[in-house]
This record gives structure tokens, sequence and C-alpha cells, in this order.
């Protein structure tokens, strides 16, 4: 499995974290393959990396040269078919484990026998994916946190099946992109998202009993806790539909009620209120 550096890279999937994933590995040299279900959504995505890129331009924190030269390396496609010569595919589409389990079945049937098939899912089981696939041995977790150009950590998880070859080469891959990663068994959650959901939950429960409103659970969160940012302000910047659904799947696959996802949180969701991405969530955001 092992491939010189730069990679071939594709990413499945134009949303934010996706866009995210892709502009880390332009930025990084590799040549990119940002893929949605269709061309235009794709471009739309790339449009968005290039806003991303501009900012760090103008911040001074990347040379006109290079964001310009990451950028030319992120091509465009709406077709799952055109990763076929690609070493390593990441998908990074919404949580859901039939569309996921669909998806990496049909990376599985054109990628290369040698090329690495990794999923950035935040809380749905590696084994179950890679049992979708012929070859379970190369598909592994890659979770990156989000954003992902500006977080440190990858989160690796290791399915029953993994080898330790892909193992090893992705570790090597995370090293390359200028990460940390920490590695955890394939469990409900994984570690981060184990341990941060329920505090988001928790919090969401807090704001529906009265206890606070939300600028002061999240006040209280950032200056007692020394949080960097309030547990309500993070899952809109996740998505509440993200946060809702690991929160059901840690309630389901460990069966205890303290997992049990708040009536709000599912109320939010339910009126289309997703947080950032929606223009409104827990906050309102013009």
């Amino acid at each position: 499995m092992s491939k010189p550096w730069p990679l071939r890279c594709a990413v499945i999937g134009a949303g934010q974290m996706g866009s995210g994933i892709a502009q880390l590995f332009a930025q990084a040299g590799c040549e990119l393959l940002l893929v949605d279900q269709s061309q235009a959504f794709a471009e739309k995505g790339k449009q968005g990396i290039g806003r991303q890129l501009e900012r760090l331009v103008h911040k001074g924190k990347l040379t006109a040269e290079l964001g310009k030269a990451a950028l030319a390396r992120i091509h465009c496609e709406g077709t799952l078919e055109t990763v076929s010569k690609v070493d390593l595919v990441v998908e990074a589409v919404s949580e859901k484990l039939e569309l996921k389990a669909d998806i990496v079945a049909r990376l599985d049937a054109v990628l290369s026998p040698d090329a690495i098939l990794a999923s950035n899912t935040s809380s749905i089981s590696i084994t179950q994916l890679a049992a979708a696939t012929q070859h379970p041995e190369r598909v592994i977790g890659m979770h990156f946190m989000n954003p992902a150009p500006v977080m440190t950590l990858v989160e690796l998880i290791r399915g029953l099946q993994t080898s330790d070859a892909c193992y090893a080469r992705v570790s090597e891959i995370t090293k390359k992109l200028g990460k940390e990663m920490v590695t955890s068994q394939d469990r409900p959650g994984f570690i981060v998202n184990r341990l941060l959901v329920p505090l988001i939950n928790e919090a969401c429960f807090a704001l529906q009993e009265g206890l606070a409103t939300a600028e002061d659970i999240d006040s209280a969160v950032r200056l007692g806790l020394n949080h960097p940012m309030g547990p309500l302000a993070l899952a809109d910047m996740v998505g509440l539909d993200t946060v809702l659904a690991i929160a059901e799947i840690l309630h389901r696959d460990l069966g205890e009620d303290k997992y049990r996802p708040a009536y709000i949180l599912r109320q939010h969701v339910a009126a289309g209120r997703l947080g950032r991405k929606s223009g409104q969530g827990f906050y309102v955001y013009s």
C-alpha cells in the first residue's frame, strides 16, 4: 500500500466537512478529485474552498501563489467512477448508514486493489461499512475534526477487518498532512464524540429545562471550563442534524438512557434549524 507522496486522492461529498478535507489535501500538495452527486455541487464546494484560501491569503497565513496552486489541484466530478485511479479516497457524506454503506460498496468496485478507502464518519461502525465491500481489509475510519484545515486532530478507527498495512499507511498519511492522531477501537462515537456529544446533549437539556439562556450556558462552559467554544455554539457549527444522528447512534447502540437526545434538539432539526449551514440553530446567523 505504500505510495510516494504526494498522493492522488479523492473526497466524496463537497459539503462543509468534505470541502475542508479536500482543501487540506490540496494544500499538502495532493492532486484531489472532489466528487458530489453532480458536478455543479462539486463546483460549489470548490468555490467555497477558494473563498477560504482567499481568507488565509488576506490574513497573511498563505501566499497568493500557494493558494492559487492549491485550488488548481482540486478537480470537480459528479460520478464515483472517476476515482478509479486514486491512491486514497475519503468518504465524507451525510451521517447515514445506508448512504455511506452504498457509497463505500460502489467505491470498492471501481478502486484499484491497493487503494485505501477511508470514511470520515463520526459515529458509524467501520466494521459495518467494511462489510459492504469485497475488500474490507483496506477500509478504515479517518475522522477529521471540523474545520479540517485548522484542527490538529485526526481520529483513526480500525474496523475488525482493517489490516495492519492499511492502518500503518494511513498513519503515515496523517503525519504527512501535519496532523496529530489518536486511535480508537470501533465503538459507538469513537473517542471524541463519545465524550463530546453527551456534553452537547446535556447543554440542550439545560436549555430545554430553562436552566439558563443559550448565551449563559455557552459562556459558563467557555469561561468556567476553559473551552474555546460553548457546546450550543459548537453544535450549530457541526450541524444539529449531525449531532442528533450521533446522539441517536450512541443511544441505540450503547442502550443507556443517558445518551437519549434532548427533545429540543429533535425539534430544531425537524424545523430545519440546523445551525450555521441553515442560518439558524440555537443562534441566528446573518
